[in-house]
């Protein structure tokens, strides 16, 4: 496969050699087990099934879970193999499945899908930098999209990131997920069922492309479209960029979360505790897989 299913388009025979992503065409899988911590209309009371697929398209500076996404950390499994820790997942009694950074295995995750499709919502969990082709092939297949939208001036992407297109293609990939599913839709619950749900996360010294980033999707997206306003960050991955080396402080998360409320922004908000590294979770190690 001449790999092009991130906007990277590296062009690498994955069969053959890695791709930017440092993968090859084997499925890495680095965790999956329910949990409980993403926004409440995917985990409910009971979890969602989270699936933490291994390497990253992004390089963020400043990322929790550089174990996978830096490092590769995780287990080859075959598209049968998935399918089946999906069903022990469902087993459990979980409202939903992520999957979570799974671009650079969509060909194997589909076919995954082919052999057994989960009878619960289907959420794709993204760093929000894909291509709109990648995400045309899971239309009819994902019923949520929970993608970040992090970053808004090239210079910032490349920064922290390494990716100075990030906003252009985070951009119009959250677009179509908007085209795919229509408004949401939840259930009786509270769980969604169909929609697309914008993860935003604050960062230190940052505000101000924050508040340009919850205005573009205040004036871009369908009325409605809600946002997950996160204060979460914590210095991880020995980051050395100057000023990303603290958290958020109280008066840089007031700024932005005014800034929402001004504009009428639905959402989810994350309490101050929530910046802390005892909420990543344990990736490769035996209780890391169901």
């Amino acid at each position: 496969m001449i790999c092009s299913l991130c906007p990277r388009s590296c062009g690498a025979d994955r069969a053959l050699s890695a791709g930017f992503c440092s993968l090859g065409d084997q499925m890495v899988i680095g965790r999956i087990a329910p949990h409980l911590w993403e926004e409440p209309p995917v985990s409910g009371r009971n979890g969602t099934g989270a699936v933490f697929f291994s390497g990253c398209t992004l390089r963020c500076v400043y990322c929790q879970n550089g174990e996978i996404s830096h490092r590769n950390a995780g287990r080859v499994f075959s598209p049968q193999e998935l399918a089946d820790a999906m069903k022990r997942l469902a087993d459990l009694g979980v409202h939903t499945i992520s999957l979570i950074t799974g671009t650079p295995f969509v060909p194997q995750i589909l076919e995954a899908l082919r052999i057994w499709r989960p009878p619960l919502p289907l959420v794709w969990n993204t760093s929000g930098y894909e291509t709109v082709d990648t995400i045309r092939m899971l239309d009819g297949i994902i019923d949520v999209y929970l993608p970040d939208l992090k970053h808004y001036s090239p210079r910032t992407g490349r920064l922290c990131a390494g990716a100075p297109d990030y906003f252009d293609a985070a951009s119009a990939a959250i677009r179509e997920m908007c085209r795919q599913t229509g408004p949401a839709i939840y259930d009786e619950d509270g769980i969604m069922q169909r929609g697309v749900l914008v993860r935003h996360l604050i960062l230190p010294g940052l505000t101000s492309e924050s508040m340009k980033l919850l205005t573009w999707i205040r004036d871009n997206l369908p009325e409605g479209t809600p946002v997950s306003l996160m204060r979460q960050y914590t210095p991880c991955n020995n980051v050395s960029v100057p000023g990303l080396d603290r958290r958020v402080t109280e008066k840089e998360y007031r700024r932005v979360l005014d800034h929402m409320l001004a504009l009428g922004l639905p959402g989810f908000l994350q309490e101050p505790d929530s910046a802390d590294k005892d909420f990543i979770p344990v990736f490769n190690q035996d209780q890391s897989f169901v």
